[in-house]
């Protein structure tokens, strides 16, 4: 097993790593930029290290730098966390030159599923069905000529994206050229890599995902699925395990293919492949993500399993213990991702001060934090602070116990979207589970602001009766201080008329 381990990420995530490591007796190496001096990650570690300066590319994206760390610290692992250098392919493999562990898969196979193309090719080969689409499309008039063949509308992809960057819906030819050039651009600027690709846009599907667990040896589990449908750009807001859109044949079905494609590439660590469900319940594979998802703890909490400290234990060469028929979900898991940013314009990132925080408990609450009360949240990095897991022994006790720690949450100083998740969990097609990736954009522009913050003027007349409240009792602190302090001009004129009658020191 390693001795000890260096985090090349922050926030939650690093968080959550180091109490892993913490469990399994190895000690940590956090790095941290010059806006997270203060950062709940550096705190928590057992030896921190100043990387650069705040941007991402001159520190958590600084490959020489962080490596330069892990020698000076003595890590003999590395741990990469989402997103910065998780699923960086040219980190892996300076890491494996510099014999350092990497805790993930191989460059290789970090390369094979970062090229959307090339991914969806092995999948194919491997008898996994995936969205009809293109090989990759060097002008214009290549997509035009794809495009007729697919049929509008279509999704235009950057070849290496992922997160939600260098996509755009295209449903007619006219819309080709803009959508190009901004794929095009997005993918340069993101990605460093301009190469993009079409594939059919599938209508109203939800999106599944399956996690699935492999060590050195061969073996692969999966560890069911998670409902990933509720999206805002793109971008997951709120996770479920287990998808309610699945029954049993389904759920058992996908759970096989995915292992069938991880074994295709070869696979070791934990990783996740994301499908899309059409009306029909036909499934498509979309991407593999090489990589601890976001969303990993809702899956943790149904089947009872530490990914991350399974993550470290296959990458130290250990064998899994679990065998597929021996790992049986229990109950229903949701997350909401908790942001810095303001609902009400648009979701602006809201950074600032903390002053205030309070994490709702009780049985079946989980709160994944990267911040605390004080804390600066910086306008440099990703705007999410948290992450709020809810367990139930069934979707229904899940929901309304999200709803419950939801008005419990209590974060001032900054804004969140803690509104927005209620009024998500409160509305009727996501409580009866009738959405898909469009649901947002369906339900929410639709919405007037008195629907998703019905109580909006209550919390305003309420703060300005608290605001009302704190003034009347400051002015009866003053009122009540200067009735008991002693005036120091009624004090110098008792010392003169004391000395005055021979320097008594007591008045009869």
């Amino acid at each position: 097993m390693f001795k000890r381990i260096l985090i090349a990420n922050r926030g939650e995530i690093a968080v959550r790593i180091i109490r892993a490591c913490r469990e399994l007796d190895i000690e940590t190496v956090a790095i941290y930029s010059e806006a997270d001096r203060d950062a709940l990650h550096v705190k928590y570690a057992d030896h921190a290290y100043l990387v650069g300066p705040a941007p991402s590319t001159e520190s958590y994206l600084a490959i020489d730098r962080i490596l330069d760390v892990v020698k000076k610290s003595g890590a003999d692992a590395v741990h990469p966390g989402y997103g910065f250098l998780a699923e960086n392919s040219d980190f892996a493999r300076a890491c494996r030159d510099n014999k350092i562990v990497f805790i993930g898969p191989s460059p290789e196979v970090i390369d094979q599923m970062g090229d959307k193309v090339k991914a969806r090719a092995i999948m194919k080969e491997a008898g996994i069905p995936v969205v009809p689409g293109s090989e990759v499309l060097d002008s214009e008039e290549e997509v035009e000529k794809a495009a007729d063949q697919i049929g509008y509308p279509f999704m235009l992809k950057a070849a290496a994206g992922g997160g939600g960057k260098g996509l755009r819906m295209v449903r007619s030819a006219r819309e080709i050229t803009p959508a190009y050039r901004a794929v095009r651009s997005e993918a340069a600027s993101s990605f460093g890599d301009a190469r993009l690709y079409l594939e059919k846009y599938l209508v109203h599907p939800r999106h599944i995902e399956v996690q699935i667990l492999a060590d050195q040896h061969g073996k692969v589990i999966h560890l069911y699925d998670r409902e990933c449908s509720i999206q805002r750009r793109h971008q997951k807001i709120i996770e479920e395990c287990l998808a309610p859109a699945l029954d049993y044949k389904a759920r058992r079905n996908i759970g096989r293919i995915a292992i069938q494609g991880a074994r295709a590439v070869g696979y070791v660590g934990a990783g996740t492949l994301e499908f899309l469900l059409d009306r029909e319940m036909n499934f498509y594979f979309l991407e593999m993500n090489t990589r601890l998802q976001v969303e990993h703890a809702v899956t943790e909490r149904v089947v009872g399993i530490d990914m991350v400290k399974a993550q470290i234990e296959v990458a130290a060469g250990a064998y899994l213990p679990w065998k597929q028929r021996h790992i049986s979900p229990t109950g229903h898991a949701i997350e909401c991702r908790i942001y810095a940013e303001d609902p009400e314009r648009d979701f602006m990132p809201c950074p600032g001060r903390i002053e205030g925080l309070r994490l709702p408990e009780g049985l079946g609450v989980r709160n994944d934090c990267g911040v605390y009360e004080g804390a600066e949240v910086p306008i440099h990095y990703d705007p999410m602070i948290a992450k709020l897991i809810i367990w139930g022994e069934n979707r229904v006790e899940a929901i309304l116990r999200m709803r419950r720690a939801l008005r419990e949450y209590q974060v001032r100083g900054i804004k969140t979207n803690i509104p927005f998740h209620q009024w998500i969990l409160r509305h009727p097609r996501f409580m009866v589970g009738d959405f898909n990736t469009g649901f947002i954009d369906e339900e929410y522009g639709a919405s007037g602001t008195e629907d998703v913050f019905p109580h909006k003027e209550i919390a305003l007349a309420s703060a300005a009766i608290a605001a009302l409240h704190r003034e009347r009792e400051r002015a009866a602190r003053i009122l009540e201080r200067g009735a008991t302090e002693t005036s120091r001009w009624r004090e110098s004129a008792r010392k003169t008329v004391l000395r005055t009658v021979g320097g008594e020191r007591k008045r009869q």
